[in-house]
């Protein structure tokens, strides 16, 4: 499980606005994979890399290929959370990330919200098959 204070994790702040949620003010259950999502675009953003650029430049995309995920107590509208995203396993074609989505509370003692593990696999625009991570994208992520 991903630590909120794991000095590896990337961490993004969002806002559960008004609809991110259902009629009871309670997050949308798929609304988590989009946080998760974002997390894990603005970390490759971090790391120089553009999506849409990506696609032009080197035909990749990164799809997913699988999830699991584990929804523990739900955030609420107006929340302010932390997204986490953490590599916990890169392959050849494909890497596992390790997120987590955590509610900041008044205390400062965040609340564990969601975890989920996320297989993202590099795939060629044109066939959609998985392909070798390319080298300037590896050799950020190890």
């Amino acid at each position: 499980m991903t630590c909120l204070n794991d000095s590896n994790a990337f961490v993004l702040p969002v806002r559960v606005y008004y609809e991110d949620t259902d009629a009871g003010g309670v997050v949308y259950h798929a609304n988590y994979l989009k946080f998760m999502e974002r997390a894990r675009t603005e970390w490759l953003r971090t790391l120089g890399f553009e999506q849409d650029t990506l696609a032009q430049e080197l035909n990749i995309v990164f799809v997913v290929g699988s999830l699991d995920i584990q929804y523990r107590k739900p955030a609420r509208f107006n929340d302010t959370l932390n997204i986490t995203a953490s590599i916990s396993d890169l392959g050849r074609a494909s890497m596992v990330f390790k997120q987590s989505i955590w509610r900041d509370s008044s205390n400062n003692s965040p609340e564990l919200l969601t975890t989920a593990s996320v297989k993202v696999v590099c795939v060629s625009m044109g066939t959609f098959r998985a392909i070798t991570i390319p080298k300037q994208i590896r050799e950020l992520l190890q």
